[in-house]
């Protein structure tokens, strides 16, 4: 859990942010810039005392709402965790969608709130509860493993969620010999890989979503940075494809990869994945250097402190997260079976 500010001045926003340059004038924080944060920043850290809420924040989003608000800040899983133990009475989760329908899942009596104004995810919006009936009718006795970047109406759908941190340990334990793994075909592809590289014999299939951040991502882009870089260590997500994976130093999700950016000797790295972990990187390691270029995700940056102070002052029907009962007990389902594979 990141430390609570509260009552912060321009001097001290300045100071916790000056090392982020990210995707120009987007992550850049001048003085000037600082001070115009900060009021929404305090405003927003006394809301959630009166209100008893907690922020959850991905990795991804913008620096100050990391860093200004976040009381929570990490990847999928771990986010997943922190919204099923807390004991805050509404959860604003500065993030996408799908995120916030988690959250619900597992804490169905909390009021769960979504300050994204862009409602969408490109992986999530792939695949629809329909479609996966359908797949399951084409795939008859196949275990149905659903990313947890899906919908809730899907999960609802699967038997089994996973994260990136986890895939390829729950599919290598899940008693099944044919699996069928959504939306994600890059990560797909990766853990047919995965699974034959570990000697499990498995007959996977896979659907063919994928995330616009990391689906650009080439092995080209690796090739030209090595050249100038001979040091650097290539850093990337498991929804990359198998050529980048393949030419990657590490893979992993994003706190597996700040992780081992935190804990490797080098000093040199090229991250292949939305330019919030860069932001991160940035902030909380400022000795070591990113060398090439991350990408934005239009989901995840728009977000905003202002819509965030908007949500928790007077939120509009679509800001909360309303799930239907049924469908939240049987998403729910897949979600405790991934944590009790995990445990395994």
């Amino acid at each position: 859990m990141l430390t609570k500010q509260r009552q912060i001045t321009p001097e001290q926003l300045h100071e916790s942010l000056k090392n982020i340059r990210v995707g120009g004038t987007v992550c850049h924080y001048s003085l000037k810039k600082c001070a115009e944060l900060v009021p929404v920043i305090n405003e927003i850290n006394e809301l959630k005392e009166e209100l008893n809420a907690v922020i959850l924040v991905h990795s991804y989003v913008s620096p100050e709402i990391v860093y200004g608000v976040g009381d929570y800040v990490g990847d999928s899983y771990a986010l997943s965790k922190n919204a099923m133990e807390t004991k805050a009475d509404v959860i604003v989760f500065a993030a996408v969608r799908f995120m916030g329908e988690t959250a619900k899942i597992m804490n169905p009596g909390k009021e769960v709130l979504i300050p994204t104004a862009l409602d969408g995810c490109t992986l999530a919006d792939s695949i629809n509860a329909a479609e996966v009936r359908r797949l399951r009718r084409q795939f008859p006795g196949y275990t149905f493993v659903c990313y947890i970047n899906t919908t809730a109406e899907v999960k609802a759908e699967c038997d089994v969620c996973v994260t990136s941190s986890n895939v390829y340990k729950i599919v290598e334990r899940v008693p099944s010999d044919k699996i069928y793994f959504l939306p994600d075909k890059l990560m797909g592809q990766n853990l047919v890989n995965e699974m034959y590289a570990r000697g499990v014999h498995k007959t996977i299939s896979y659907y063919t979503g994928a995330c616009y951040v990391h689906e650009e991502y080439g092995q080209d882009q690796i090739f030209r940075i090595r050249t100038e870089y001979p040091n650097v260590k290539v850093v990337s997500h498991p929804e990359c494809s198998p050529a980048v994976v393949a030419h990657s130093d590490f893979v992993g999700s994003t706190a597996e990869m700040l992780g081992y950016m935190r804990e490797t000797e080098s000093k040199e790295f090229l991250m292949l994945t939305e330019c919030g972990l860069s932001s991160r990187l940035q902030k909380e390691f400022p000795e070591k250097k990113l060398v090439g270029t991350c990408t934005l995700c239009r989901y995840m940056k728009s977000n905003t402190l202002e819509d965030i102070l908007r949500v928790m002052k007077n939120p509009a029907p679509r800001d909360r997260v309303v799930l239907d009962e049924a469908v939240r007990r049987r998403a729910a389902r897949t979600i405790e079976a991934m944590f009790h594979y995990t445990r395994q």
